[in-house]
Parts: structure tokens; C-alpha cells; sequence
């Protein structure tokens, strides 16, 4: 069995989720080949696991399926990548022809023959377990579900070379998030919503995010006036996310939000309506108004942190 692993890569530099899906890949026992793009340390990738590193090298303006190309033409037996949003519409492309196609898993293998696994369902409310016994498999792992574990190796790195053929999809804008942390990668999630009244308070938000090393984000209805940007938006419309811990200020609780976010391992709510549906869902609560406690909060934490 030969295991192939696409590790995504931003201005180089490997992604969170590049040594996620290389530790997947180690619970297969078998060689993992590792797919990157102009990446700058193609080794690092060693330290998770990888036992060879086919980095390709491009100045061109690189599409989804002419990733696809590349993975293709590897001829593996399982490919797997992240459930990111690149991994995510990677994958059908690569699944087109008679791959099977198991997206968002959550857990190690139950079996590998057939391959048995879970994976998350209806907007990640719920749990199902699919299985296959088909040759070829694609795999796309939910972030945050498995972790980074580190396996050193010694690896190697090779230059691949292709010739790839024109895309079928053509780029036609770029939105670039400039936020410090990739929230989809993030462990810690500050999260806000209408209950802040207006964007220029938004100030306590970003205080109490980095007090706590987190990425930011908003609901729909926020980006929806544009009081953040749309990038930031987490629910069913937007990003789903899964940290260890995501804080959810001044937000109600609607189904559509928490489709995005019912997977973070903790919730912490802070409203002013002890009614919120949000407090169902919170592992933590505290009923108080958001510009008392967060101010508070983040002031606690930096003593902690001193």
C-alpha cells in the first residue's frame, strides 16, 4: 500500500494542517509520501513522519485541479488531505474517476480492510460510520481531530517534476485574511457577535484574543453589515472550525453558527440573556454584560500570563 499526503503550504511555510495529515497517514504503517508546493523546508516534514517529500517547484498561479494533476499522477492507493477549504474541493477532483471519496473524518480507522472510519455528518451535528473495499481511497481529515505527532525519520526530498495540463478552473480573486492566526487552524477562538453593538467596539474582542493567543471570528449576521470581514464569519454559510477552545461573546446561539463550531472540544459563552440558546451548548457560562466581564477577563489572563 502506498500512502500519499498533500501538505498545504502559505508563502512557503507548511500549514498546521501539512503535519496533521503526516500523522494520519503513520497509523496506515506503511511509507508515507508527503506533496508539497515550493515549500522552503520540505524536511520538516520528516519530523512527523514522512519518509520522502516530493516538493514541486512553480511560479505559476496554481488551481485546485491542477493539484489534482499532480496527485493523480502518483498512482497511490490512499491520498489524504486536510478538510480545509483547499483540501476540501481538491479532493473530489482527485476521487473523479473511481476513487472512493470519505471526507470530514474524525477518527483513527476502525479497520483498514475494508477501511472503516468515522466521519462528521449534517454540518457536524452528528457522527456516521462509512466503509469501503475500494482499491483507491481519498481521505480528507477534519482539522484539530487528529493532531500533529511528532515521528522523526530520516527522509528524503526530491524535486517532481510535471508537466501539467490546462485547468479547468481559472482564478479570478483572491480574498487574503490578515489575521494573525489562520482560524481554521487556530486552538483558541474568540468569537463575537450583534451583542457588541457596533464595530468600534470590537476592540475588546481582539484584546481578550490576543491575551489568549487566539484568532478572531464573527457571525453572519456581523460580517453581514460589515462590521468584520466575511473571512471571519464562522456557521454553516461560512468557516467550520474545531479548537480546543472557542469563546462566544454577545452571540445567541443560532443553529446556523453553531453547525460551524460544534466540534471544538470546549465552549465558553458569555451573554447577557441567561436564556440564550448558546448556554445548551457551552461547556462554561457566565450571564453578564460583554463590555464588564471580556475587559475583566482579559485582564485576569494577562496576570496569568505575566
Amino acid at each position: 500500500m502506498s500512502i500519499l499526503v498533500y501538505t498545504e503550504t502559505h508563502e512557503g511555510k507548511f500549514r498546521k494542517n501539512a503535519y496533521e495529515v503526516v500523522s494520519y497517514a503513520n497509523l496506515f504503517e506503511d511509507e508515507v509520501i508527503a506533496v508539497a508546493l515550493n515549500s522552503e523546508n520540505p524536511e520538516e516534514l520528516f519530523k512527523y513522519g514522512a519518509n520522502k517529500v516530493l516538493n514541486y517547484k512553480t511560479d505559476r498561479n496554481i488551481t485546485q485541479d491542477l493539484v489534482a494533476q499532480v496527485l493523480s499522477a502518483q498512482n497511490a492507493d490512499t491520498i489524504i488531505l486536510s478538510h480545509s477549504n483547499e483540501g476540501a474541493t481538491i479532493a473530489p477532483f482527485v476521487a473523479i474517476d473511481n476513487a472512493a471519496l470519505i471526507t470530514n473524518i474524525t477518527a483513527k480507522p476502525e479497520s483498514f480492510s475494508p477501511f472503516k472510519v468515522e466521519r462528521k455528518a449534517f454540518s457536524g451535528k452528528g457522527i456516521m460510520t462509512v466503509e469501503t473495499d475500494a482499491a483507491q481511497k481519498v481521505l480528507t481529515i477534519s482539522p484539530n481531530s487528529y493532531g500533529a505527532k511528532e515521528k522523526e525519520v530520516e527522509g528524503q526530498v526530491e524535486l517532481l517534476q510535471f508537466d501539467l495540463t490546462d485547468e479547468k478552473v481559472k482564478i479570478e480573486a483572491v480574498e487574503i485574511n490578515y489575521g494573525k492566526q489562520d482560524l481554521k487552524e487556530a486552538d483558541i477562538v474568540v468569537g463575537a457577535g450583534r451583542g457588541l453593538k457596533a464595530a468600534e467596539n470590537w476592540g475588546i474582542i481582539e484584546d481578550l484574543a490576543d491575551s489568549l493567543n487566539a484568532a478572531t471570528a464573527c457571525s453572519k449576521p456581523v460580517s453581514d453589515m460589515g462590521w468584520r470581514p466575511h473571512s471571519e464569519h464562522v456557521g454553516q454559510t461560512g468557516k467550520v472550525i474545531a479548537p480546543k477552545l472557542y469563546v462566544a461573546v454577545g452571540i445567541s446561539g443560532a443553529i446556523q453558527h453553531l453547525a460551524g463550531l460544534n466540534a471544538s472540544k470546549n465552549i465558553l459563552v458569555i451573554n447577557t440573556d441567561a436564556e440564550a440558546p448558546f448556554f445548551k451548548s457551552a461547556n462554561y457560562g457566565i450571564v453578564g454584560d460583554a463590555f464588564e466581564v471580556v475587559p475583566k477577563l482579559t485582564e485576569a489572563i494577562k496576570k496569568l500570563n505575566s
